[in-house]
């Protein structure tokens, strides 16, 4: 498995310390399960958990046949408050830092193409005659796929700011 290196390691810890082993992560995946189930029930909510490891990161996927079932958990800033409390639940039971990823209904994929949309526009800015383009302050996960998409575009992006503020500027080559 390669680590992702889109986030930086809370203070105190360097890369190579931050990094979690598969098992770590499947650990992370079973905690974050249990977590979740445990939220599912108490909202009386059925969904079936799927778990996984990719590129360094645990995913926990909740998923439903019945799409309504999942609609209100699956918008996504509901989706990001979600991940954000499993995260702590899961550090708090291993004592290590969680980079997690949890999708409910699809909601990845929503806020991927919600993403691409973001970017199209500003590429339009870039069309019009902006010298480059800012983007709203997101998270060091969507910032990634923020990248991935820029580059798939032949266009160049970087970072700016700290913390809650950092966000993406894209520019042409």
């Amino acid at each position: 498995m390669s680590n992702s290196t889109d986030q930086a390691a809370p203070a105190g810890l360097d890369a190579r310390s931050a990094a979690a082993t598969v098992e770590q992560l499947e650990q992370e995946g079973d905690v974050a399960a249990d977590y979740l189930e445990g939220l599912l029930d108490i909202a009386d909510i059925e969904g079936d958990l799927t778990l996984d490891v990719r590129a360094g990161r645990a995913y926990v996927s909740v998923e439903k046949d019945d799409e309504d079932a999942l609609r209100l958990l699956s918008d996504p800033e509901t989706v990001q408050a979600l991940q954000e409390l499993t995260r702590i639940a899961v550090q708090t039971q291993t004592g290590r830092f969680s980079r997690l990823i949890l999708d409910v209904g699809g909601s990845r994929d929503a806020r991927q193409r919600q993403l691409e949309k973001l970017v199209d526009r500003a590429i339009a800015r870039l069309d019009e005659g902006a010298s480059q383009a800012s983007l709203p302050a997101m998270s060091s996960y969507e910032r990634k796929l923020i990248h991935d998409i820029v580059a798939d575009r032949g266009l160049v992006s970087e970072s700016y700011g700290e913390g809650s503020d950092r966000h993406t500027v894209i520019r042409r080559g």
